[in-house]
């Protein structure tokens, strides 16, 4: 089932050009989204989702109003919603098996709104820009190809991707839009800053780092963060790295050196420390057993005993 645009059918494209030629009205709401100022969301009514994570729930979710992510220079933040029952999903896409990921997508909203009779499914997608290495430009491609092929009817509303989220800042091409957010309760997507990453940011980034695939991170039905165990090698390189320049840390470390926002090398050598001080994950998930965080009284994701 092909893509629609203005309950229109779209077409595959070749260029991320030529689809702002064709439907000149998704470039000009690209036009009006990126013009926005980016919002700081509170912490306590978040849910923050890393690079190569996803998550859904329900407008009833007591837990979490703001579904987030940011960091993405060459990534792209997906929201798929619902219209009828609401149901929202936010995915960081970074091209590593968009294929077998935008199903996952799909799947965590169609399988929330069985119940609903009327409705439609509602595609966002912001990220990416003109990069030397054309990195955006292929993963816009493949994220629209992807959902393309997915056997149900879904309509793209914001598509702020690549040419569209690009600026010009001391000669160097960046993103204009790195993070955005959505209210779970209207749909309603915004550019958006986040303070806080957690809960278990330096795990879920280490998971990625050693090449970790997509996974959902929350249990909308129980209101949990949800860790699945995951494992890893001991690298020898990783203690490396840590004794690199920042300059050389972006330059091997990233898709995008020179566009990266300035917290990155820190999170990069935060997320290598946290390797080596766990070389193995088996303390992390006693008995193979996932970690579970709950949204305490003070707003702070907690981590519980198993469930």
């Amino acid at each position: 089932m092909p893509l629609f645009t203005q309950n229109k059918r779209m077409e595959r494209v070749t260029s991320t050009a030529e689809l702002f030629t064709r439907f000149p009205h998704l470039k000009e709401h690209a036009k009006q989204f990126a013009s926005r100022n980016s919002e700081p969301v509170d912490p306590k009514h978040q849910l923050y989702v890393q690079q190569r994570e996803f998550a859904a729930t329900t407008p009833a979710d007591n837990s979490v109003s703001i579904l987030g992510s940011d960091d993405a220079t060459t990534c792209h933040l997906v929201v798929l919603r619902h219209t009828g029952s609401g149901v929202t999903c936010l995915a960081h896409c970074d091209g590593s098996r968009t294929c077998t990921e935008v199903p996952l997508i799909v799947n965590a909203v169609t399988s929330r709104s069985n119940s609903a009779k009327e409705g439609r499914l509602e595609l966002h997608l912001v990220g990416g820009f003109l990069d030397d290495r054309k990195t955006s430009h292929s993963l816009s491609l493949s994220i629209l190809a992807a959902f393309q092929k997915q056997k149900e009817e879904i309509h793209l509303e914001t598509c702020c991707i690549t040419d569209m989220n690009d600026v010009i800042k001391d000669g160097i091409h960046r993103p204009v839009v790195y993070g955005i957010g959505v209210n779970v309760k209207t749909g309603h997507v915004f550019p958006a800053s986040f303070m806080c990453r957690g809960p278990a940011e330096e795990l879920r980034s280490a998971r990625t780092f050693t090449g970790g695939q997509m996974v959902e991170v929350y249990d909308s039905c129980r209101e949990l963060v949800k860790i699945s165990p995951c494992t890893w090698t001991p690298d020898d390189e990783f203690s490396y790295w840590l004794s690199e320049d920042d300059k050389t840390i972006l330059q091997y470390l990233s898709t995008s050196p020179y566009a990266e926002p300035p917290h990155f090398v820190q999170h990069i050598k935060s997320t290598i420390r946290f390797l080596l001080d766990h070389p193995t994950t088996d303390g992390l998930f006693p008995g193979g057993q996932p970690q579970f965080y709950h949204r305490s009284e003070d707003g702070e994701w907690k981590q519980i005993s198993q469930q």
